[in-house]
């Protein structure tokens, strides 16, 4: 993750949060008032976002100590701890709940990830994810899906050409469509093309497009739509694929696999501070 990417965004959700002033942690807690905390799995899964904890309780106070049990992408079965914590304990409280939050999403997407990959089980297909994000939480959402051993599509509108159904009825065709996208972009971008039929599966390979994703279709579609396709041009399929059938995809032929709902659908994982007693400094 981009540091000083991260450090901004929680200073924003820190601010969100806080406003003028931890009403409850400051009234109770002195300054002085020393306290410890374990992270504690609840459930097992696997991990990813632990640099939050570290950043964001350093922006609340640096001197805060932590002491990381596990690296991301790392399992961890439920009732162990994941970290433990040192500091002011009105500190410890204020953070604690934005720290959760991020912690546990990502880690639900870690999750959910590895469960895909490991469940189609077919080392020449990557599991990838798409750009149904929250808003505000890409990086952080994308970095988790990396961490449980997925891969990363574009991130935005920006780094990449995606000519999808509603691109191609307004322009006419694919290939009007790619021939207008290929006198503004430069060189370096890559153009996908997202097809339905067999029909347009031979136009986007004859427009020139770098990458055709399957949309909608079938295990048997996939990979007779994939035959079609000359190997210096990746495939992906996406669209109405689930935990219940991914496994049938299955050498499929496909370069990737792209899922909307490892982001969009995520069950966080459920993890915990648990405190220790407070002492005085």
């Amino acid at each position: 993750m981009n540091k000083l990417k991260l450090r901004k965004m929680l200073q924003s959700f820190l601010l969100e949060d806080i406003g003028d002033t931890d009403l409850t942690s400051n009234a109770i807690f002195p300054e002085g008032q020393i306290g410890k905390g374990v992270l504690i799995a609840k459930e097992s899964g696997i991990i990813a976002g632990l640099d939050i904890i570290g950043e964001a309780y350093h922006l609340l106070d640096s001197r805060i100590e932590i002491n990381l049990h596990f690296s991301d992408g790392e399992r961890v079965n439920k009732g162990e701890t994941i970290a433990k914590v040192y500091g002011p304990v009105r500190y410890l409280l204020t953070g604690e709940r934005v720290i959760l939050n991020l912690l546990q999403r990502m880690s639900g997407i870690a999750s959910i990830t590895n469960r895909c990959v490991k469940l189609l089980d077919d080392p020449a297909i990557k599991i990838c994810d798409t750009r149904k994000t929250v808003p505000g939480l890409r990086m952080l959402d994308k970095y988790a899906v990396a961490a449980g051993g997925g891969r990363n599509h574009r991130y935005g509108l920006y780094d990449g050409v995606m000519i999808k159904d509603n691109h191609i009825s307004y322009a006419g065709s694919i290939t009007k469509a790619v021939e207008a996208v290929r006198q503004e972009i430069g060189h370096v971008v890559k153009v996908e093309v997202e097809v339905e039929k067999k029909e347009e599966v031979a136009e986007a390979v004859n427009a020139g497009a770098d990458i055709i994703m399957f949309d909608n279709c079938s295990p048997e579609v996939v990979k007779e739509y994939a035959a079609m396709v000359p190997e210096h041009i990746l495939t992906e399929a996406s669209g109405g694929i689930n935990l219940e059938n991914l496994a049938s995809y299955k050498n499929c032929g496909v370069h990737y696999i792209s899922l909307g709902y490892l982001t969009h659908s995520v069950k966080a994982l459920d993890i915990s501070l648990q405190v220790k007693e407070g002492v005085k400094k």
